[in-house]
């Protein structure tokens, strides 16, 4: 997938115009937001959970060799092969390579953002092989030529009647007077048109959300069960994985399961959680009959031990994003990458350059939502202000922001002449929009005064209220 992270500003300013795509955003709210609360709610320890989720993560980052050799010999022991790849092309051509050694044609995938971040369904077009999506959201954006907006959620910003015009071009076997207002109509068509691409595939290829070290196992967590006929109907079953994904035990995982999906989408568990243990043994029903585990580093092990570590904690749950006002507003194609909202902010600089995408992380009111329904208890907040020192210390931040950022920082290292200054300021702006109450331009605050008025300040400064109030003006007095 090609960057546009450069053009962050114009693909938010395109995306707020976009009627349909803020009725989508409107929903979220009442959706994700309220179910998320509510379940939480329910779970007296929930907090707890999060605590041990958080310890669990941090001890596997700290041992990662150790349970990804662990993770290699189980698979192996089952029956399995591993694959490790260092970079995307690394690992694309090692899924090809699969494919190609049984002539597949046709793949199934089940839905993997880190397909997406290999750009696996450009290569294997380009290759002659055609990838089917099989989650539904990951379908009809198929069939649309787009991206996913949406970790959990890809077709989140695609409104129903747009799904029906996408069903009629792309379906044209069916009568094409036939009813599709009813969203059951839509995914009865859906289910027909893919249960024979399932039955055709000879490869099938899922993501994980846990690589699980003791047992080899790989687990998904699905709504729908396209997954499960993924992996189990082809020949092959191909999991592409990043290293991250591994934990020490079965427990471990459950532990993290209790607050996936309660933090996603407000369930206490997803419809279908299913584990899978290299290719089909001599007694089992049905299964591929080989099993292959592609893991991916592609910048992730230079995380370790360095400020960004914390954010290979992250299990995908799109919580952050859920209940980012930024992300509500634009949704995630404007943040120009695979991995939008707060996560994609830090993710994103991290794994293609914050020369790249220096943008993203200045995308955020630092509200600190993302941090508080985290359920890895990441610090999102803090690792984007490191983003942003980080871009200004290599100077790609512009000359003005710079220069802002120069005069401020002088300034704050002078208490006295700071509080001079914004006393000044306070009493010269509160002069000139007296009248009014209010600025609807100002000079240097033109993306301000853009969308909004801009109040003249009323009172005395923070500073003069703090002393006032007997407040400190450091540590030291």
């Amino acid at each position: 997938m090609q960057p546009t992270t450069r053009q962050f500003t114009q693909n938010a300013r395109d995306a707020l115009a976009n009627a349909s795509l803020q009725s989508a955003l409107g929903k979220m709210e009442t959706g994700f937001v309220a179910n998320r609360a509510t379940a939480a709610a329910r779970l007296p320890e929930f907090e707890a959970l999060r605590d041990q989720a958080r310890d669990i993560k941090n001890h596997t980052l700290e041992n990662l060799d150790f349970y990804l050799e662990t993770f290699e010999a189980n698979v192996i022991a089952s029956g399995g092969v591993v694959h490790w790849a260092a970079t995307a092309e690394d690992a694309r051509r090692t899924v090809l390579d699969i494919c190609r050694s049984v002539d597949a044609k046709t793949v199934t995938k089940g839905k993997s953002m880190i397909a997406e971040e290999i750009g696996l369904n450009e290569y294997l077009e380009a290759n002659d092989i055609e990838p089917v999506e099989t989650d539904l959201g990951e379908y009809i954006i198929q069939l649309r030529h787009e991206s996913p907006s949406h970790i959990i959620a890809p077709a989140i910003h695609v409104v129903k009647n747009q799904v029906i015009e996408t069903f009629r071009e792309s379906h044209p076997q069916f009568d094409p007077d036939r009813s599709l207002e009813e969203p059951r109509e839509l995914l009865d068509e859906a289910r027909s048109v893919l249960r024979q691409r399932f039955l055709d595939a000879d490869v099938g290829i899922t993501g994980a959300n846990f690589l699980i070290a003791e047992t080899g196992s790989t687990v998904i967590v699905t709504n729908e069960g396209n997954g499960d006929l993924t992996q189990t109907l082809p020949k092959i079953h191909v999991v592409v994985a990043s290293l991250e994904k591994v934990v020490p035990t079965l427990e471990d995982a459950s532990a993290i399961l209790r607050v996936l999906a309660r933090s996603a989408t407000g369930q206490e568990y997803s419809s279908y959680t299913t584990f899978s243990n290299g290719p089909r043994r001599a007694e089992d029903p049905d299964g591929p009959e080989q099993f292959h585990v592609v893991l991916l580093d592609n910048g992730r092990s230079a995380l370790l031990g360095t400020e960004s570590q914390e954010v290979l904690r992250c299990i995908r749950c799109g919580a952050c994003m859920n209940h980012c006002p930024v992300y509500g507003a634009i949704g995630g194609h404007a943040y120009g990458w695979v991995y939008p909202g707060p996560i994609g902010s830090v993710i994103t600089p991290t794994l293609i350059g914050v020369d790249e995408a220096r943008h993203l992380p200045n995308a955020s009111t630092f509200c600190g939502r993302c941090e508080q329904v985290c359920p890895m208890r990441i610090p999102l907040p803090k690792l984007m202000r490191h983003h942003r020192e980080k871009a200004f210390e290599e100077k790609l931040t512009p000359a003005t922001e710079r220069a802002g950022l120069g005069v401020w920082a002088f300034l704050a290292r002078r208490p006295a002449l700071y509080r001079l200054a914004t006393g000044m300021a306070m009493r010269v702006l509160g002069a000139f929009g007296r009248r009014r109450g209010k600025f609807s331009r100002l000079p240097g605050a033109g993306g301000w005064t853009a969308h909004r008025d801009f109040p003249a300040p009323q009172g005395r400064t923070f500073q003069q209220q703090w002393s006032t109030r007997g407040g400190r003006r450091n540590a030291g007095q």
